[in-house]
């Protein structure tokens, strides 16, 4: 049943008070109502750890419980692998929070409806387009479309929701929070939305993208990262092919997804195996092979950026 039972909002706090307590306001405008809050605090030297002290003060009131944590001190990515690693088996939702945006307030519930229609026991994730508002939440720029359904082959080069809009089942859950510590062992990924991207797909899993927003996603100077919209964009893909940070990310992506292989379908475990050879070929081999696995990014700019990542041999 849509809702049935709680969920954990699993948030990353680093130095994040300035727009801290609208975010927090969000939550307690949720149609969804019984959710509690982890916060891994990853060494603020700001007010935030005292907001969030205040904030569960609050809502011990209302029967929610939030927690603060510290946080391992290494980045975003295994901070929040770090909480997903702590969430305690059998927990009916998991949604993923930034600390600087504001949520709509059906959110969750979105994100619950979406999920509704996936059997139980099976692995699933939605997540969905964001509304790209200015530091004071105004000029709302939908997000970047996503046209061609999710899938491993798309998953394995592309993340196509961010983490902020993520809710995990129940089976979902429980696969990550195990996989998060696989990953941990094996170093992290580059990022831990576009991990859980791939690890839901390529368990046999069900990905939901919905494009209907669910969040007010705020630009400012302080944005770990940005909005994939626009020219600045396209050309900020071709300088990450070119500087090899995309190759970097990938080689971390897939050494943390390797480390979790054994949870893959046997397809996926053999499309990853061939795409972690794909850069030891020479160029017309690699080209060949890149095309037969059927890798594919989505939006013509991206799919030329993969391209040109595959011909230079930065993969």
């Amino acid at each position: 049943m849509t809702g049935a039972g709680r969920v954990a909002i699993l948030m990353g706090l680093f130095d994040g008070a300035r727009h801290l307590q609208e975010q927090l306001d969000s939550f307690t405008a949720q149609s969804v109502t019984d959710w509690d809050l982890v916060v891994g605090d990853d060494g603020s030297q700001d007010a935030g750890p005292e907001m969030i002290r205040a904030f569960a003060a609050q809502q011990a009131a209302a029967g929610r419980r939030v927690a603060l944590v510290d946080g391992p001190g290494q980045g975003v990515a295994v901070n929040f692998l770090s909480l997903l690693a702590a969430v305690p088996e059998g927990t009916a939702w998991v949604a993923l929070s930034d600390q600087d945006d504001v949520w709509l307030p059906d959110r969750l519930h979105m994100g619950q409806a979406g999920l509704a229609q996936v059997p139980e026991g099976v692995p699933a994730l939605y997540g969905s387009a964001s509304w790209i508002v200015d530091e004071d939440l105004s000029q709302r720029r939908h997000s970047l479309a996503f046209p061609h359904p999710p899938g491993f082959r798309n998953a394995l080069v592309q993340s196509i929701a961010g983490g902020n809009t993520m809710l995990l089942n129940r089976a979902g859950a429980d696969l990550a929070r195990a996989a998060a510590r696989e990953a941990l062992a094996a170093g992290g990924p580059a990022t831990h939305d576009w991990w859980l991207y791939q690890l839901i797909a390529g368990a046999g899993g069900r990905v939901i993208r919905d494009e209907r927003p669910t969040i007010l996603y705020r630009q400012h100077g302080a944005n770990l990262f940005g909005t994939n919209r626009g020219l600045r964009a396209s050309l900020s893909r071709v300088g990450q092919v070119l500087s090899g940070d995309l190759a970097v990310w990938l080689a971390r992506n897939r050494r943390a997804l390797r480390a979790s292989a054994h949870r893959l379908t046997p397809e996926a475990r053999g499309l990853l195996d061939r795409f972690d050879r794909l850069h030891t070929l020479h160029m017309v081999s690699r080209y060949r092979e890149y095309r037969a696995l059927g890798l594919r990014r989505q939006g013509r700019a991206g799919q030329l950026a993969l391209t040109l990542a595959v011909l230079l041999g930065r993969l």
